[in-house]
């Protein structure tokens, strides 16, 4: 599995810098730094400084609110997607816990989540979330356009794309493990995602990833920082250009709860792999045509737990 550091050798992508325009030799410069670490590690840390301490706060007193309803609550459907709705009380991962809101960039999708949860209303909950989803879409959204753009892949496309993501924003919780039991948090796993932003709320470390190396990599929490993770549909849109990023949570020395979220994207419409990924050096390895959802229901069928099996099952050719 590979020995841990503690040292940032992932690459900071400052989406705050001021010269960060499309058309500037530091876009450009930024775009190439984005490109290679998808393609090294399949993730990247995005600092952003949207998420002040007044709104950190607030979502992380959401989440206390949440994650203190009775499990009969937190356990209705919210959703009808796939892997859109509660899951915790997992034997092999008895310390996590998530709920998921649909739609969280839309206030509606909010509201939707929030009237279920709490029929007699909780508009400070809502407003909260979807005003913390709306920045965590910012992130991804201009992370998208730098990686089409580092391909040289036209931004009509680039829109097109973008436009047809569903957002999920999952509320995640990992409590301290007790005497004799289990530190892991969540397995090691790569995302069914095409992208997700992972943001770590409350200063409680926890979070791995496998770099290139094979080494396990600590991902210290800021409030400016985003860890930008590919999901098995980026590595399948760019013809196995893009690796998808392995993770895990260890809850190692954790004392108190830790609060993160995560907003991931699925692309609603059928996704169409770039011609320019495919060449003489380059033979397609993956269908050129995909139904992302069609994919989570693939894999709620057959479970298979290893990314590169599961991608090679459903999208090899």
């Amino acid at each position: 599995m590979g020995s841990q550091t503690e040292t940032h050798d992932l690459p900071i992508v400052d989406l705050t810098d001021e010269t960060l325009k499309p058309g500037t030799e530091a876009w450009v410069s930024a775009c190439k730094v984005v490109r290679t670490a998808l393609e090294d590690h399949g993730c990247f840390i995005a600092r952003y400084n949207k998420i002040g301490e007044e709104l950190c706060d607030s979502v992380v007193s959401a989440l206390e609110q949440l994650f203190g309803l009775p499990l009969e609550t937190k356990k209705q459907e919210t959703s009808e997607k796939l892997f859109h709705n509660y899951y915790g009380q997992i034997p092999s991962l008895p310390l996590y816990e998530s709920l998921g809101i649909d739609d969280p960039l839309n206030i509606k999708g909010c509201q939707k989540f929030t009237n279920i949860m709490w029929p007699q209303g909780n508009d400070r909950f809502c407003e909260s979330v979807n005003e913390y989803a709306k920045v965590l879409g910012e992130v991804d959204k201009v992370t998208k356009k730098m990686v089409f753009e580092s391909y040289g892949v036209d931004s009509e496309r680039c829109n097109s794309f973008i436009e047809s993501g569903n957002y999920l924003l999952r509320c995640l919780k990992y409590r301290p493990p007790e005497k004799n039991e289990t530190h892991l948090g969540m397995q090691s796993h790569t995302d069914l995602t095409m992208q997700s932003v992972l943001h770590q709320l409350n200063g409680v470390a926890g979070l791995e990833i496998k770099i290139k190396n094979g080494n396990w990599l600590l991902v210290h929490p800021s409030p400016s920082f985003f860890l930008v993770m590919a999901g098995d549909a980026f590595k399948v849109w760019s013809n196995g250009r893009i690796r998808p990023c392995e993770h895990r949570v260890i809850m190692n020395n954790a004392k108190e709860i830790r609060y993160s979220m995560g907003l991931f994207t699925f692309n609603g419409d059928i996704v169409q792999m770039p011609e320019e990924f495919v060449d003489d050096k380059n033979p397609l390895r993956y269908k050129p045509l995909f139904d992302h959802f069609d994919y989570l229901r693939f894999f709620d069928k057959e479970k298979i737990i290893d990314s590169d099996l599961r991608v090679k099952a459903y999208f090899g050719v």
